[in-house]
């Protein structure tokens, strides 16, 4: 296949996943199947922005002839370690080795192992070519180079194995919100998608907030509430109960709208249904300090990522901020 095929095959898909067919359907429900936190809410939302923000002809063109991407490239074998925290979070790394023209061998999550199976087995079905190009494997062996997703702890073994090999190796990264305490019920809404969607599991999740002194969180509290119907998700439902819990039986402060949970933690990472808050005294003080923690993905604020948009990254947001395209071009 050549770019333009490339190119041509990506767009198509994308089409695809907006129809929203008997067929996907079914490999909605078996994914959700697979694992509970992949609601049918949260899949459609994944395929939304993969389809809008990725897969369009224009945005893929304007992509590849920023770094000039060609037909000239010598093919390597590039090998996937795919987290499986949220919907098909691992597909940016497949479509930037699928476009950059390299062979990939693809280790899936066992969190999320059916719904890029599917897309793969598609575009097999479209062009039998890509299944020259694109293969899962249980072991990643005599690869070239590693593009690897994990928690901390995997990455220390990633680092080890892959020592010797180019590699990209990220781990646990958050989001973090700062407030100035002058937001409207509109953005604070928006906020809540922020913090909630996909139950708060991946990295563009905010899990932190930072409010000034005296911040009045009742405003905040009410607009949180239109995901109250969390709590009829059996397994968010539980986390909520659990972590409740605890702060009642250790005599900690917290508030709730009886679907999350606010407690004043330094800690940037907070468990499902628990939003952490920090109070600030200086907010220009407190960006900087922010922009410079390795730990953090996305900031949300006036002056930085706007309220609502953590989860709508474009072909160039790049996870940890390093260059996916750039890596396997100057391999």
């Amino acid at each position: 296949m050549n770019l333009e095929e490339r190119i041509s095959l990506m767009v198509r898909l994308g089409k695809y996943l907006n129809e929203d067919s008997d067929q996907l359907q079914v490999i909605k429900q078996k994914a959700f199947e697979r694992n509970k936190w992949f609601v049918e809410e949260f899949i459609n939302l994944s395929f939304n922005n993969i389809s809008n923000k990725y897969l369009r002809q224009e945005a893929l063109k304007d992509w590849v002839n920023h770094y000039h991407v060609d037909d000239n490239i010598r093919p390597q074998k590039i090998g996937i370690v795919m987290a499986g925290n949220i919907p098909l979070v691992g597909f940016h790394d497949f479509l930037s080795v699928f476009i950059s023209g390299h062979f990939q061998f693809i280790k899936l999550s066992e969190k999320d192992d059916v719904l890029l199976k599917h897309i793969i087995e598609k575009l097999c079905e479209w062009n039998p070519d890509v299944a020259n190009v694109v293969t899962l494997a249980g072991l990643l062996k005599d690869c070239d180079a590693y593009i690897a997703t994990g928690s901390n702890n995997s990455v220390r073994y990633f680092h080890y194995y892959f020592s010797k090999y180019p590699s990209l190796i990220r781990n646990n990264k958050t989001s973090v919100a700062l407030l100035s305490g002058s937001e409207t019920m509109g953005q604070l809404s928006s906020l809540a998608d922020d913090v909630h969607t996909y139950f708060g599991l991946g990295c563009r999740n905010v899990t932190k907030l930072y409010v000034p002194e005296k911040y009045d969180f009742i405003m905040l509290l009410n607009a949180f509430r239109k995901y109250n119907y969390f709590s009829d998700v059996s397994k968010y439902k539980n986390n909520y109960d659990y972590n409740l819990t605890l702060l009642i039986m250790n005599h900690k402060f917290y508030m709730t709208n009886d679907s999350i949970i606010l407690v004043e933690n330094e800690n940037l990472f907070s468990p499902v249904s628990e939003l952490h808050f920090s109070f600030y005294q200086n907010k220009q003080t407190t960006l900087e300090e922010l922009s410079i923690n390795e730990s953090i993905q996305c900031i949300v604020s006036d002056e930085n990522i706007p309220f609502g948009k953590t989860q709508e990254p474009g072909l160039f947001d790049y996870a940890d901020g390093v260059d996916t395209i750039q890596f396997l071009l100057g391999l």
